[in-house]
C-alpha cells in the first residue's frame, strides 16, 4: 500500500497526532522518530491534495493524547529510581485494553496488518526509555537490567524492579562444626518454637548451628550493597565437620533490591575477613552478574580431600597398599548414603575415584588423599557405609574403617570454568 494512501486514511479516520500518525509507517524509514514521520506525513498529503496545511488539532482517538506525555513518564520514573546507584535499565509500558484495541482499529481502517508499522506499546518504551537514560547516563539493557520500570497508563503508576546484585569469590571454611548455608532446626522447622515453648533443640534460635559461612559473609555483602536480603549460592558444599581450605569454594552472594552496586571488592573482601574472626576467610572478589549463580551451582567439579582415618583392627603396611592400588582409578557404586537419605532421593550413583594416596601412621590409624569425581561420597569410600558403598577401603581391607577428620583441600577447575570476563561486571 502507498504511504500517501496509509497517510489519506489515517487523517480521515478523525483527529490523529504525529505519532499516532508515524507509527503507521515506522518500519519503512529509519533515523525519524514518529512525530517527525507523522508531521511529514501530514504535510505531504496537504500537498499532494492541493489543501491548506492543517495541524493536528483536537484530543487524538487514538492515544488520547498520551503520546504527549513521554516527558512526563520519563520525570516520574526517573523519580522512582532515587537512592539506586544502577547502570542499566528497562522501560515497559503497560498499554490500556481500550488504547490498544484504538491501535488496532487504526490499522485495520487503513488496511493495514495489526502488526504494521510499530505498536503503541514499542514507541512508549522506547521514547520514554530514551529520555530517562539521558536523564540518568545509564544505557538500556533489554536481557537483564538493574532497573525495570513498568508504565501504567491507566492508573498514572510506575511499578519499580530492582534487579540483584552479585558478588563472587572463593571462601575458605577454617573451623568444623559450621555449616555452609543456615541449617534450620528439624524440631521446630525453624521457628524457635516446639508445642509452645522455646525448642529445646535450637534453644529457641531456629538454626541446628549457631553460625554458617553464609552467616560469616552474606550480612556484611548486604550492608555494603545496602540491599533488603541476601542469598549464598555455593559450587557444592563440604560436610559440616570438614574444613574447606587450599584454593577454597567458590560461591556467589546474590544481594535483592541493592541500592549500592558499586563497591569496592578489595574493601569488601577484607571486611569480610575481618567480620568473620577466623572462622572462614574469602579471596578473589569480584562483581558479577545474575549468569555466574546458575554457573557455580551446576558446576560439578572434581575434589581433593585429606582424610584421618581410624581402622578397628591393625593393618599392615602391604594390605594398605594393596588396599589403595585397588581403589586407584576404581570406578565406585555408590547407594545414597544413610546420612543423607533424609534430603537425597534414593539411587545409585557411579563416581570416578582419580588418585588415592596414603599412609598409616600406626597399625590402626592412616592419613589419606583422596582426588575424585564432583559427586563422590568419600567418607563412605572408606566406611562402605555397612555395603552401600563398593568398592570401599574397609571393604577391600576386610576391617572397619572411619574418617575421624576430613579436609577439602581444592575445588579442581574453577580458575578455567568461572573467570571467564563476560560473568562479570566491569
Amino acid at each position: 500500500m502507498e504511504i500517501l494512501e496509509i497517510a489519506r486514511g489515517a487523517l480521515s479516520s478523525g483527529p490523529i497526532c504525529d505519532p499516532c500518525l508515524g507509527r503507521l509507517v515506522a518500519d519503512r524509514s529509519f533515523g525519524l522518530s514518529n512525530r517527525d514521520r507523522g508531521a511529514g506525513l501530514r504535510t505531504t498529503v496537504a500537498l499532494a491534495d492541493d489543501t491548506d496545511f492543517e495541524p493536528h488539532e483536537g484530543d487524538c482517538w487514538v492515544c488520547e493524547e498520551e503520546c504527549d506525555r513521554f516527558e512526563w513518564w520519563a520525570d516520574q520514573a526517573v523519580g522512582m529510581v532515587h537512592g539506586y546507584e544502577f547502570d542499566s535499565y528497562q522501560i515497559g509500558t503497560k498499554v490500556p485494553p481500550l488504547l490498544e484495541e484504538n491501535d488496532r482499529l487504526l490499522r485495520e481502517d487503513v488496511g493495514l496488518e495489526p502488526e504494521a508499522g510499530e505498536l503503541m506499546k514499542s514507541e512508549f518504551n522506547r521514547e520514554v526509555g530514551k529520555r530517562f537514560g539521558e536523564a540518568t547516563g545509564t544505557e538500556v539493557d533489554f536481557g537483564r537490567p538493574d532497573v525495570l520500570l513498568l508504565c501504567d497508563l491507566a492508573t498514572d503508576e510506575i511499578e519499580l524492579q530492582v534487579n540483584s546484585a552479585f558478588v563472587y569469590g572463593r571462601y575458605r571454611k577454617l573451623e568444623r562444626d559450621i555449616p555452609q548455608t543456615k541449617w534450620p532446626c528439624r524440631d521446630c522447622n525453624g521457628t524457635g518454637i516446639d508445642r509452645d515453648e522455646k525448642c529445646s533443640g535450637c534453644d529457641g534460635t531456629g538454626f541446628r548451628y549457631d553460625e554458617s559461612v553464609e552467616q560469616l559473609t552474606a550480612p556484611v555483602v548486604e550492608e555494603a550493597m545496602d540491599g533488603t536480603e541476601s542469598t549464598f549460592h555455593g559450587a557444592g558444599r563440604e560436610d559440616v565437620d570438614a574444613l574447606m581450605l587450599g584454593t577454597g569454594r567458590p560461591f556467589v552472594i546474590e544481594v535483592k533490591e541493592p541500592r549500592r552496586r558499586n563497591v569496592d571488592p578489595d574493601e569488601l573482601e577484607a571486611e569480610i575477613n575481618d567480620f568473620a574472626d577466623g572462622k572462614a576467610e574469602v579471596e578473589g572478589l569480584r562483581l558479577a552478574t545474575h549468569e555466574m549463580v546458575e554457573r557455580v551451582k551446576e558446576h560439578d567439579a572434581s575434589k581433593t580431600y585429606r582424610m584421618d582415618v581410624a581402622l578397628d583392627e591393625a593393618v599392615d603396611q602391604a594390605a594398605f597398599d594393596d588396599a589403595l592400588d585397588e581403589l586407584d582409578g576404581a570406578t565406585i557404586y555408590q547407594d545414597t548414603p544413610q546420612r543423607v537419605s533424609h534430603r537425597r532421593a534414593a539411587k545409585t550413583r557411579t563416581r570416578e575415584v582419580y588418585d588415592i594416596e596414603g599412609e598409616l601412621e600406626d597399625d590402626r590409624t592412616a592419613t589419606l588423599t583422596v582426588h575424585g569425581e564432583g559427586g563422590l561420597y568419600v567418607k563412605e569410600l572408606v566406611s562402605s557405609d555397612e555395603g552401600r558403598t563398593e568398592p570401599s577401603l574397609a571393604g577391600t581391607l576386610g576391617v572397619g574403617a572411619t574418617v575421624t577428620a576430613l579436609d577439602v583441600l581444592s575445588v579442581e577447575g574453577e580458575a578455567e570454568s568461572f573467570e571467564q570476563p563476560e560473568y562479570f561486571r566491569e
